[in-house]
Order: structure tokens, then sequence, then C-alpha cells
């Protein structure tokens, strides 16, 4: 994989020489040590005897990929955003929202939060003139001085609450923060809040056709599979419909790492059909047919969707629904679907098992179809639960034919090969590298597929390789990024085991009041403080408002993965974290490796929700 397009020197300190695989290009080490360590192998950083912070410490081994940041992440001790907002807001006696966190470099450097002049004034009018003439809002000033006294499990220090040109400012107490969210937690972990339970059957169509899988398909499948983790991270029961049958190759699926179940039929499932059968037969609106001149083989009844559409008043489906033909398949698609919500764990009606059919624009109508059937054969409250997640087209340009899911993949992997065997020679040829492509082939798809929003069109060029390896919006820039990461507390560990460094002391000894550089900031106060609400957003499926589509915010953990690799990126290439190993300067080292393993956590975590293992070089 070719590292990004910019210039690069190893501020990872004590620095090997070309590795086996060359995370970046041959610079001079950084130390003189690192000159004699060039070729020392690279164990896997073990925590130091008594370090004993097993949730947070950097070198606790939590960061493996092996699971999702757990919702008990935000529990008590834990500062989050919505709660430090909430205070905020509270504090000025207004219902409505007035504050907002900033995220931007240039205005981290004198606020973190900010209530804007204009939400200001329209909350307390009647302000005197202010700068230009403008009407400066009458805040209490009991209310601009109690702001820094706030308090709260999951508050953040703050430091002092000022009026500006821009409105009310308000800045952390930094070190304050760096302790609290970095450092052990304070008593038990407690749930996240808004932690949810229940059951969500996520319906995937595209895999009960017997034609080829297409990229649009491949999108609708990538799509319900990190849904599905997301789910389960904030404590949801998924079941995945249909599973897998033995009479299609599934491999482009195994290759993509999609955990899909798969078996026979289930033994439940021919009376389930019959049972549907006879429904039919009592319904009114459906009419049996025989075969024979002018009926389409396999049809055994006629079904008038319109009439039951409109006598229910049901909003949002398409107005050319109209007469459906049912064959033997279609019910036991249903009868599956059924099965699936009987297996939810969720009991009562007031956690009765959602079901959301994961289509694609090509499919929807006929989704829509069957949708209705099974209101009209099983009137319960699960089938009123029906949602339709709709995701755009993918349009494949320069295609010398229609393109297959199977083909995608090995067009894309063989791009990422020719791209190494450019950038590392005959390194890239080794047997060792095949593991490492296909990571990087099944990151660059996730990412191309998952990073834009489900329901706007996604475009692939297949002639066009830099997906693959190039730029920083890539899947490949997010994993080599993580790979800088495992590098980086390798070198560390070997100059622990030399003696050139101690170990990393425990989090309770750091002093992170050494942590002064804007983007040490950046990284805790944009990425390590929100990341549990971030995949409780992406998890997020609120009802619609009318008709039976939602969304979803599933594009947010890839664009959050991005942006950090590009902010981590520039702060890796501009501050030295392990240094000459001189004693004053351990104090910041220690404080940096902290805040550098909390973020590695946070790859590791994120990076789980799509299946992707972290790579511990390239």
């Amino acid at each position: 994989m070719a590292a990004p397009a910019t210039r690069h020197t190893h501020h990872g300190g004590p620095a090997p020489g070309p590795p086996r695989w060359p995370l970046c290009p041959a610079n001079p080490p950084a130390t003189k040590m690192a000159a004699r360590e060039r070729r020392a192998p690279r164990p896997t950083w073990r925590p130091p005897a008594g370090s004993g912070e097993a949730r947070r410490d950097v070198a606790s081994g939590r960061g493996g990929g092996s699971g999702v940041w757990a919702p008990m992440e935000m529990g008590e001790g834990r500062p989050g955003v919505a709660a430090t907002l909430r205070a905020l807001n509270g504090a000025l006696g207004r219902p409505a929202a007035l504050w907002v966190k900033e995220s931007g470099a240039r205005n981290l450097r004198h606020r973190d939060f900010l209530a804007p002049r204009a939400a200001l004034s329209a909350a307390f009018p009647g302000g005197q003139p202010g700068p230009f003439l403008a009407l400066r809002p009458q805040v209490p000033p009991e209310a601009v001085s109690a702001v820094p006294s706030l308090r709260g499990p999951a508050v953040l220090p703050l430091q002092v609450c000022r009026q500006t040109p821009a409105g009310l400012a308000v800045q952390v107490r930094r070190p304050e923060a760096f302790q609290r969210l970095l450092g052990p937690l304070q008593g038990p972990a407690s749930p996240a809040t808004g932690a949810r339970t229940g059951c969500v059957v996520l319906h995937c169509p595209a895999l009960r056709g017997a034609a080829a899988l297409r990229p649009r398909h491949l999108r609708s499948v990538l799509l319900a599979d990190h849904l599905a983790q997301l789910l389960r991270a904030q404590g949801v029961g998924v079941r995945l419909v249909p599973a897998l049958t033995e009479d299609r190759r599934w491999d482009v699926l195994r290759q993509l790492r999609i955990c899909w179940p798969s078996g026979s039929v289930g033994s439940s499932l021919p009376d389930a059909v019959s049972a549907l059968k006879a429904a039919l037969g009592q319904c009114p609106c459906a009419a049996a047919c025989e075969q024979g001149p002018g009926t389409a083989e396999g049809v055994i009844f006629k079904v008038h969707l319109k009439s039951f559409v409109e006598q229910q008043g049901l909003v949002g489906y398409d107005p050319n629904l109209d007469v459906l033909l049912v064959t033997e398949g279609t019910l036991w698609s249903l009868a599956e679907l059924q099965e699936a919500v009987l297996q939810c764990p969720a009991k009562g009606q007031s956690s009765c098992c959602s079901i959301i059919h994961v289509v694609n624009c090509e499919e929807e109508f006929q989704q829509q179809q069957l949708d209705v059937l099974w209101r009209i054969l099983d009137p319960g409250v699960h089938t009123a639960l029906q949602k339709h997640l709709v995701c755009g087209p993918v349009k494949v340009t320069n295609p010398s034919s229609p393109i297959g899911a199977d083909q995608y993949f090995q067009l894309r992997k063989h791009q990422m090969y020719e791209a190494s065997v450019i950038k590392y020679g005959e390194l890239a040829q080794d047997e060792a590298w095949t593991e490492v492509i296909d990571t990087l082939t099944v990151a660059a798809i996730r990412f191309e597929m998952l990073s834009t929003a489900h329901r706007s069109q996604i475009t692939l060029d297949l002639e066009n390789n830099s997906i693959s390896t190039k730029g920083t919006k890539s899947g490949a820039f997010v994993m080599y990024n993580c790979a800088r990461l495992a590098t980086l507390f390798n070198t560390f560990q070997r100059a622990v085991e030399r003696g050139t460094y101690p170990p990393l002391p425990p989090v309770s000894e750091l002093n992170f009041s050494c942590l002064r550089e804007e983007g040490e900031w950046l990284l805790l106060f944009n990425y390590l403080l929100p990341f549990p609400e971030v995949l409780q957003q992406a998890a997020q499926l609120p009802p619609p408002s009318k008709g039976i589509r939602i969304t979803a915010n599933t594009e947010t953990v890839c664009k959050f993965l991005i942006q950090l690799s590009m902010d981590f990126s520039s702060y890796y290439n501009r501050v030295h974290i392990l240094g000459e190993p001189f004693p004053h300067l351990f104090d910041q080292m220690f404080a940096r490796l902290q805040l550098l393993g909390a973020v590695r956590d946070v790859f590791h975590s994120a990076l789980a929700t799509l299946h992707l293992p972290p790579l511990s070089q390239i």
C-alpha cells in the first residue's frame, strides 16, 4: 500500500530500519539508539508489571480489535458531550439548546463550547448596545459566573465562561479532562445513557435472488452487516435474514468478512408455509390460481394489495401496488421472516421485535409487495413495525460488461497488489503479504461502499485504482495510520526491554499537564470524548415522520475514522513522540503514549464494527 502523498518524517522516535513490510519511506533514525536496533524483532507489547490499569492503560492489550467499545465506556466518571451540553443549557435556565461544541482547530485555540450571539439574543432579548452597535444579549451575570462551577460525573471540568463578540465562550480545564478521559474509571462503570435493548430483524432481499450478486446488491449487504454490529454494540439483539443456502457460492461474502448466518431450511418452515397458504385461502382479497393457459408458472394465488392499502390507510407505499402473483417462494420468504421474529428475545408489545428491510432502490417495489402481503396474512404488532432502509443506486463506470460482486472484489484486489509491488517491489510479492493485501482490499471496498450516506448514489470507477492506495479518503489510509500506531508501541516496547526507557508508569502517576500541543487536545476533544456517542448515533434508527422509509447514519463510522486518520497523521508527522532517553523528557513522552494508546483503542473498536482487523504493520 502506498503511503500518503505527503512529506513524512518518522516521529515515532527510535525508528527501526527498513522492516519486512515498510511502513513509511526510509528516513534517518530519530536517535542514535534506533540505528542499533533496525532489525530487532517486533514482539507484541505486554503491559508492564504492576501497571494495574486494565481498563484504559495504553499497554493493556485492550486494542486487539476483538470487540467493540462497549457502552459502559460512558459510565460514571467518563465525561460526555451530550451531558456537558445539557449542563451548559441548564445553567442559562432556558429549555432551548443554546450551546454547541467546537471542532475546528482554529476555534479550539480560544474556546471549546460556544453559545452563539444570535441564539443568545433570541433567548435573552432587550440587551444593551455592544460592538458595532449590535445588541449584546442580556444574559444574567449570575448565570455566566455559575458555568465554571458546573459539576457532574459526565460533565467536563469547565475553566472559564466569558462574553466574546461571537457569544458566550467556555474553555475546559484541559489537564483535568485528559486525566478523567485517559485515567482509570472512578467507581463501577454503568451503562451508557440511552443504551437500548430489544431485537431487530435485518432482512436483506439481495441474498434471495438466483442471479449473481452485483455491486448494488453488495452495498445493501455490507450496510446490513455493519448496522448489525453497531446495534449489537448498543445492546440490541439482531437477527439476520435470509440464511445463506448451500446451493450457491458465497465466496465474495467470506472474502469481505461479512458475518452472515447460513444453514439448511428449518423443520418448522414447511408447517409455517402451509399455515400461510391456509390464511390466503380465507383472505377476501386473494384468489386461488389454477395452473393452465394464461397463468404464470408457479403462481398459486393472486392478491389485490391496493385495496388493502387503501382500507388500512397505509402511507408511503408505491401507488402502483396492485395485484401480486404469489408463489411458493414468496411464502417461504415470509415464513423465514416469521421464524426470525419468533426467535427474537424481545417479549411483550412494548419491546416487540422490529423488522427492517435493507434493500437497494431497484428492489424496493418488490419488497413493498412482500411487506403488504405479510401485513395481510399476519396482522400482528411486528408486521406493523416493518420499515424500509433503501440504498441509492451504484453506478459503475467503464464496465466492459455487467460486473459481478466477485469480479469487483478481484479487480480491487489486483489493483491493491499492483500498487504494493510498485511501492515495495519484491517485498510485496512475498507470501506473507497475501493477508495484508486481502485486508487492505476489504477496507478499500467497505469504505468505498459505506462512507457515503446510504440514500445517495455511489459511482465506482473500475479503471481508477486510486481508491485502493492513495489519498486521505480511503480505507487503506485508515489502515495505514492504525499500523503506524502499532509500530510506535512496538518500538517503545523494544526500547523498554533494552533498558533505554523505563516501563510506562501506572496512569495515576502520569502528568497530563505536559500535553500542551493543539493536536493533542484535538485528538481528545474531537475523537476520544465523543466516540461512544458516535457509535450510538450510527446505530440510531429514528422512526419515519411519514411513510415506511427510514434513514440511518451508517456513514458516520467511516467518516469518523477518515477524519481521525487525517488529524492523527498531521499530529504524528509534526510531533516527536519517542525522543532521547533523558529523564526530564519522560513525563511528556508517557502522557503522549497514554493518549495515543487511547487513540489506538478507538481505531480498533471502530474497525471492529466493520469486521476489519487492525494491521500491525504494512
